[in-house]
């Protein structure tokens, strides 16, 4: 009625027969109605219709959303990015995506390139690092060039190709490639001034900030030589593995194993119901001509598994001191700094359980530092 205040958006007619309903556009009062039209006196100063975006206020819009590390850490993002915020010279957003199989990342940059690159602008804003770089390995080819189109827009965001080798995509490598500087034994990115996040977790800040959209779907790689019809899929997060594989279309040979992940870095699972969280970036399905298994595998003392690891750790003598039980010798070996990329499994003649046996030691080394603090 005739006096009443009303802000933006109040809804001041609603239709009797066909129509549709009218909202106030400005903050007021109602001055007069008639059949025709509402005189609203527009109040002299409009409130702001959007808050400031500030730091504070995209890491709470960052926590709220549910936002974690999507290269398969699923660490919380807000507090990540907190624990980087105001000393870090570099933020780095990882779109390597080196694991065989996997093309989670570049499926993202080939359809929503412009929403990373609006997520790392929110990063920067909050990080203020000193340089902000996207890094793409060089096989992504279109993914490259829709990002090329788009970078005079984004001047303060440098695109950097790298060659592709694995594994490139993990944190310690890339800022090496990236910066040349090595993250020290048992150390964080920010102890050489480096912050990492993966590509889909910037899409995410972007999602949360600008569209208010929690993490509630992802890209999920679904690939392997048993699934029929290979690909990227948009999946609600909670979708069971047995349905993703069904809108995949199922089976074209018989599944030897399924990987939450890559089939260097992913975990074997026993059950199809197991569902897509936030962390699982891709779903391998091998079949039985991906098959390497020797019974009762034992060390040969070859070596390889020295050449090959990307952290110069010796993979021998790690399994022996798990073979021996002795805690305080894992953690002599450095086993903590095991990245568990699979290269030394991968290159084992003799086929040993690898990262199986270092995933054991360091969970055996956590405990006992655990139960140490409590004494």
């Amino acid at each position: 009625v005739a006096g009443d205040k009303v802000k933006k958006g109040t809804l001041i007619a609603q239709p009797t027969g066909l129509g549709a309903n009218i909202f106030s556009s400005v903050y007021g009062e109602v001055a007069e109605i008639t059949e025709n039209y509402i005189l609203i006196n527009a109040d002299e100063v409009q409130p702001d219709e959007f808050e400031p975006i500030t730091g504070e206020t995209t890491l709470e819009l960052v926590k709220n959303a549910g936002i974690v590390g999507m290269g398969g850490a699923a660490f919380p993002g807000n507090v990540k990015a907190l624990s980087a915020m105001g000393h870090i010279e570099y933020l780095i957003a990882n779109a390597c995506e080196c694991e065989p199989y996997i093309t989670a990342d570049d499926g993202l940059l080939r359809t929503s390139p412009e929403q990373v690159l609006k997520g790392m602008q929110l990063l920067s804003r909050v990080l203020k690092p000193d340089h902000v770089v996207l890094a793409v390995e060089d096989n992504k080819q279109e993914a490259i060039v829709n990002l090329q189109g788009l970078m005079k827009k984004y001047k303060g965001i440098e695109l950097r190709i790298l060659p592709t080798m694995y594994p490139q995509g993990a944190e310690k490598q890339l800022i090496q490639a990236v910066t040349g500087r090595q993250v020290p034994s048992g150390g964080l990115p920010a102890a050489v001034g480096c912050a990492v996040f993966n590509a889909a977790t910037v899409k995410a800040i972007y999602d949360a900030v600008y569209d208010g959209m929690p993490l509630i779907k992802r890209i999920v790689t679904v690939s392997g030589e048993a699934v029929a019809r290979p690909g990227n899929y948009r999946v609600p997060l909670g979708t069971s593995f047995r349905d993703l594989l069904t809108a995949a279309g199922g089976l074209q040979v018989t599944a030897h194993r399924v990987v939450s992940g890559g089939p260097m870095m992913g975990v074997a699972q026993y059950d199809l119901s197991v569902p897509v969280i936030k962390g699982t970036n891709a779903v391998t399905i091998l079949g039985y001509s991906n098959r390497r298994a020797i019974p009762a595998p034992h060390c040969i003392r070859c070596g390889r598994c020295i050449e090959v690891c990307p952290m110069h750790l010796m993979p021998v003598l790690m399994y022996k001191s798990i073979q021996g039980g002795d805690v305080a010798d894992m953690a002599a070996q450095n086993m903590m700094d095991c990245i568990e990329c699979g290269c030394c499994a991968y290159n084992c003649p003799a086929c040993v359980p690898l990262v199986l046996a270092f995933r054991s030691g360091k969970q055996r080394i956590r405990d006992a530092a655990a139960a140490a603090a409590k004494k």
